[in-house]
């Protein structure tokens, strides 16, 4: 059985709201590797809705469902600019 073709519905639309967020945070949007660290943290607060076609999951989903997803991604992801950005500084502290 081949797996390859299931993933993650919200990573797509995570990894676009950290893109977009970026550029408020000017620190993290120059380093890879934070705005890595900024996604798996938003990630991580969602629950995961594992697909293997979009219209499998947008199909099933009603306006309100849509808009509260999207309300949930853009929560998870500026709470994962501001996690990121406080243990950064933190971590610069410490050296």
């Amino acid at each position: 059985m081949d797996f390859t073709s299931l993933y993650n519905h919200h990573e797509r639309e995570v990894f676009a709201a950290v893109m977009d967020t970026a550029p408020q945070f000017p620190q993290i949007e120059r380093d890879a590797e934070l705005l890595a660290d900024v996604a798996c943290v938003a990630l991580n607060r969602l629950p995961p809705r594992y697909i293997r076609h979009e219209v499998d999951y947008s199909f099933y989903l009603t306006e309100q469902e849509r808009l509260d997803v999207d309300a949930a991604i853009k929560e998870a992801v500026t709470y994962a600019f501001n996690f990121v950005q406080a243990r950064s500084v933190l971590r610069t502290k410490q050296r």
